[in-house]
């Protein structure tokens, strides 16, 4: 069990990512890359990935192994802001910490197993080995990332809307407290569902909570305790065991399929930048849709700067709930590749 413990310094200094983290979905995609289970959620975009892959991944399958430890230098903070800045980050690694976290890799290999060549010539520090490790990482991207950017970017952003909901009702208690069930909040501690029995003491340095799309089973949270303290945690269509898909539902068949998932993708609230990632639709259709659900009452706008920001008024939330035959206002439309959440064990770092 991961037990974090908070002071009130830390309950002020919770904070949600504002966006999904390039490095994080990166290095936690390859995890899903290798795992059989999880199939009707994944095997789509794994038998994509590893088509364009071509079985290029022996560093990262050295560094990265299908369980257990990996490296904290290969998910820095710079991932929150592009691919570009990330892997600079990852660049810059101080040698000395570089050589540490190897060593631990290597400590943590079953079997007492002798450590690749790769992962020797990447601790002596020269600059060949590191642009090597750069270039897989930007190559494994291109292939198993970038292509499904928006799909994620809209999860994550539905997800941050959830929870952002929950910050404003109830303050960082309330958003603790509505964290995914593999996450328990028992004031001051958050406890998680984890592989080994750890204690992160927070000590007034806030909680950064980072929703990942290829998280899964258990959250995800940096060895080394003197870093930046980051969460990392499914998304919540993972933890869900149906999706509703809004075609098929009797509310598309009242206002059409496209204005179902329109929404469906307001869920908790989104920009009309948002609702078109989430629902798949172009902005205009986006906010022509999103117009004529205000006109019958099922949505509010508002206008902050130059940013337009809908939400479901108390009858859309009805029709919505009532549609799919559950309390509660549903969560976003899904994306067509999206299907079944099925467990699997858990990721650590």
């Amino acid at each position: 069990m991961l037990r974090i413990h908070f002071t009130a310094n830390d309950l002020a200094g919770v904070r949600m990512a504002a966006r999904p983290d390039v490095l994080w979905e990166t290095i936690l995609s390859f995890h899903r890359l290798r795992d059989r289970r999880g199939s009707v959620v994944y095997g789509e975009w794994r038998s994509e990935a590893r088509t364009r892959l071509n079985g290029e991944t022996r560093l990262l399958a050295a560094l990265v192994p299908s369980r257990g430890y990996f490296p904290d230098f290969l998910t820095p903070a710079e991932g929150l802001q592009g691919l570009d800045d990330g892997l600079e980050a990852v660049r810059a690694t101080p040698l000395a910490r570089l050589r540490r976290e190897l060593a631990l890799l290597g400590a943590a290999r079953p079997g007492g197993r002798t450590v690749p060549h790769s992962l020797r010539a990447l601790a002596e520090g020269g600059a060949e080995p590191f642009s090597r490790l750069l270039g897989a990482l930007r190559s494994y991207h291109r292939a198993a990332i970038e292509p499904y950017w928006p799909h994620i970017r809209a999860r994550v952003e539905a997800e941050r809307a959830l929870r952002g909901r929950a910050l404003l009702d109830g303050g960082a208690d309330e958003l603790l407290a509505s964290l995914p069930p593999m996450l328990r909040w028992r004031a001051p501690v958050l406890e998680a569902d984890y592989p080994v029995d750890r204690d992160l003491h927070l000590d007034g340095r806030g909680l950064l909570l980072q929703p990942s799309y290829f998280c899964r089973g258990a959250p995800v949270v940096l060895r080394d305790p003197t870093l930046p303290p980051v969460l990392v945690y499914p998304t919540t269509h993972c933890e869900a065991p149906t999706v509703h898909e809004p075609g098929g539902s009797s509310l598309a068949k009242l206002v059409g399929n496209t204005r179902s998932a329109v929404l469906h993708a307001i869920g908790d609230g989104g920009t009309t930048s948002e609702l078109a990632r989430r629902a798949g639709v172009s902005l205009a259709s986006a906010s022509q849709h999103a117009g004529v659900l205000r006109e019958a009452g099922l949505v509010a706008t508002l206008r902050h700067g130059n940013a337009v920001l809908h939400t479901l008024t108390p009858l859309g939330a009805a029709l919505l709930g009532g549609a799919q035959g559950v309390a509660g206002v549903a969560g976003p439309a899904r994306a067509p590749r999206e299907r079944l959440y099925a467990r699997n064990g858990p990721v650590t770092s």
